[in-house]
């Protein structure tokens, strides 16, 4: 009887022995995959305030260490003082502001339900101007008529956008509190900085080796050029344009101070709102008040082109677009969370990307880590 050639049997059992691996290969990639999105549907309510808090204690982890060695070695008390004081200064603030905003706009939508909307007439001092005062003042008049008729006119319109907004607006309160939590949760983080760091460049180790490590450190950097340069810029802007606002009784100044903060974040600067306030001004006010209000306001309106030099490690590479399209996209997405949270994590996504692709344009990472400079796994 003629028997099969002897390297049949042999070779036939290495390719079993390979469809089983693959198979054996696949079904723990299979349970893997299983766990991973079981693990993530579970961590999605969290996902953006933990983001946040890390996003935080990045960039708040150079204060907390300079604080912790000045309070003698002691994390726990630094990290305290810093929550409190994130907590008082600009918690309440950004709560205030927010909720005047969504009253102002609010009454605005319940004026031109009800067909009372007008714009303020010209002030009778305009009269007595020499030369263009009787002109001017018959001109406004007509432009501030002209204007209300156009906007009565398309105000079906205005209102399912005004409705929109208010959606969107009604989220603050979640949004406060959701912040809230997240600066509380960077204080643990912050206490916690020299494991999360050492897990930081072990995963990044893993996942991409020495450019992984490289890629942690330029996200680090750019999470803290963004919030230095860019967030806290604008919150410090704000704050100052709020107390002038408030000083001199500045009519609808929550209102005003919100959006001197979304165009602060935008990259725009305040200068767009104010510039306009002074204009009022001038028209509505003693001479000497509105020049009190003038010199007050034009120093605040520049600057940020002092401060952002002194508070970035570097030149900020992320392009103003990114930035606008973050803080427009963030906030629709995810309410007063996102209008923080879209800026930097774009601008994060965007130097990585541009490192990865263009990495002889790129600068090479700072030293340091994304949480601690000091800590480095062990071999």
């Amino acid at each position: 009887m003629e028997q099969p050639p002897s390297g049949t049997a042999t070779e036939a059992r290495p390719t079993q022995i390979s469809v089983e691996a693959r198979v054996s290969d696949l079904v723990r990639i299979g349970i893997i995959g299983l766990f991973a999105y079981w693990s993530l549907q579970l961590v999605a309510p969290f996902a953006l305030i933990l983001i946040w808090s890390a996003i935080l204690a990045v960039a708040l982890f150079p204060m907390f260490d300079a604080l912790s060695r000045l309070l003698g070695n002691r994390p726990k008390l630094s990290a305290t003082v810093i929550v409190v004081a994130s907590l008082v200064l600009i918690i309440a603030p950004l709560a205030l502001v927010a909720v005047n905003f969504t009253d102002a706009v609010q009454t605005l939508v319940s004026q031109l339900k009800s067909n009372s909307f007008t714009l303020p007439a010209a002030p009778e001092t305009i009269r007595s101007w020499p030369v263009i005062g009787e002109k001017l003042h018959t001109g406004w008049n007509q432009i501030s008529s002209n204007l209300a008729a156009a906007i009565m006119k398309f105000q079906a319109p205005l209102r399912e956008v005004m409705g929109v907004i208010i959606a969107k607006l009604a989220s603050i309160g979640g949004g406060v509190l959701s912040f809230v939590v997240s600066v509380i949760l960077s204080g643990i983080f912050l206490t916690m900085s020299p494991r999360l760091s050492a897990t930081i460049q072990v995963l990044a180790g893993r996942i991409g080796g020495e450019k992984g490590v490289g890629f942690a450190r330029l996200a680090g950097m750019t999470v803290r050029n963004v919030s230095r340069g860019v967030i806290g810029v604008a919150f410090l802007q704000t704050l100052l344009c709020g107390l002038c606002f408030a000083f001199f009784d500045v009519p609808a100044r929550g209102a005003l101070t919100f959006l001197v903060f979304v165009l602060c974040l935008m990259q725009l600067g305040p200068g767009l709102v104010i510039v306009p306030v002074i204009a009022w001004a001038w028209f509505s006010w003693p001479t000497s008040m509105a020049f009190a209000f003038t010199v007050v306001a034009i120093p605040i309106m520049v600057v940020d082109n002092v401060l952002k030099p002194i508070l970035m490690a570097r030149g900020l590479s992320t392009p103003m677009p990114v930035i606008l399209i973050g803080v427009i996209g963030g906030t629709l997405s995810h309410g007063l969370l996102g209008l923080f949270l879209g800026p930097v994590v774009l601008s994060v996504f965007y130097e990585l990307l541009r490192a990865w692709a263009w990495p002889s344009a790129t600068a090479e990472p700072l030293s340091e880590t994304p949480l601690d400079d000091k800590t480095r796994p062990s071999s």
